[in-house]
């Protein structure tokens, strides 16, 4: 770790880090620093759920995205982080670095997507702040208010829980690799693939659903990849995961057979899913499937938690550990 100075080299989590040992604790705070939401305790039995998520354009917003995607994107990103712990947005406030060589239609389209974005899971933009910068900046804070009880954390998981995730993975890294790398794809397939870049969608409706089933001994959304939040829930629960299925979206398998790319790579190792990944208590599994189905969605089983902290992966008959990695902010190309 560097001594002083930031020099490039650093990592998000690295520098993450640097930053929280500097900080007094909130007493009475119960949430782990580093869950994907922060709490403050109102009362015995409810919190106050806060959020923050940031888009910046140099590094977040790829060629061919619209003003209005970018911002509706990054309340969605945040929605995805309540998800996760089943808890329910009520309003958002936004701060706006804006350079001033926007247009006078770019701040409406940005406008309109935050309103979109909010309003798609229940939310209102009620404040913020704006000021000019040398790059777009929409950084987007999340509030509501939840049972103490309810929440869904990332420390929780036992040996023989099962592991379940929400979808299939692979679209958004296959799409970004559309976009940033050249790769080719048929219309039908260039347009699903781009669309779950620009237009990604938090599963709101599975985590309260979840929350409710209280089946769920751990949760985290996949915004950083699969395989990193596996490895935040070993970090966090103190297990670890051998995974005998990975949900690799078809698409994936079409475009990595057609570009001579690993779709299994694809899937464990892209970002920006937005899917949650969780350890569901094995009696209780027809209950959480049961809620989520309810809920207009789909649970799939794609592993089980083991007492050996490490992620093994398990193809043919072949047991491997996993590297622990995923994206990363200063250390992942753009």
């Amino acid at each position: 770790m560097h001594s002083s100075g930031y020099d490039g080299r650093l990592g998000e989590h690295e520098i993450i880090e640097l930053i929280r040992k500097r900080l007094d604790v909130l007493p009475g705070s119960f949430l782990p620093f580093g869950d994907d939401v922060s709490t403050v305790a109102l009362d015995e039995e409810r919190v106050a759920v806060l959020k923050t998520d940031m888009l910046v354009g140099k590094t977040d917003v790829p060629r061919g995205m619209s003003s209005w995607q970018a911002a509706r994107k990054t309340v969605v990103m945040n929605v995805s982080d309540f998800a996760a712990k089943g808890v329910e947005p009520k309003a958002a406030l936004v701060s706006l670095g804006l350079p001033r060589s926007l247009l006078h239609r770019d701040i409406e389209e940005i406008g309109r997507g935050l309103n979109s974005g909010a309003r798609e899971y229940g939310a209102y933009v009620i404040g913020g702040d704006t000021g000019e910068a040398s790059d777009l900046v929409i950084a987007v804070s999340l509030f509501g208010i939840t049972e103490r009880k309810r929440l869904m954390l990332r420390s929780g998981a036992k040996a023989g829980d099962i592991v379940a995730v929400t979808g299939f993975f692979g679209k958004s890294s296959a799409g970004l690799r559309l976009l940033l790398d050249g790769c080719a794809a048929s219309e039908d397939l260039r347009e699903v693939l781009i669309s779950s870049v620009f237009m990604p969608q938090a599963r709101l409706k599975e985590g309260l659903a979840l929350a409710d089933s209280l089946a769920v001994t751990s949760s985290i959304d996949s915004s950083d990849g699969l395989v990193w939040s596996l490895n935040e829930l070993c970090r966090m629960s103190g297990v670890g995961f051998l995974i005998s299925s990975v949900p690799i979206a078809d698409e994936v398998k079409y475009f990595a057979d057609f570009n001579g790319l690993d779709a299994l790579e694809l899937a464990l190792y892209g970002g920006e899913e937005y899917e949650l990944v969780i350890t569901v208590k094995p009696k209780m599994w027809g209950e959480a499937e049961v809620a989520i189905e309810r809920a207009g969605g789909s649970l799939l089983p794609i592993g089980k938690v083991v007492r050996e902290k490490q992620i093994f992966l398990e193809l043919d008959g072949k047991k491997q550990i996993v590297e622990p990695r995923g994206w990363e902010h200063f250390k992942s190309k753009a």
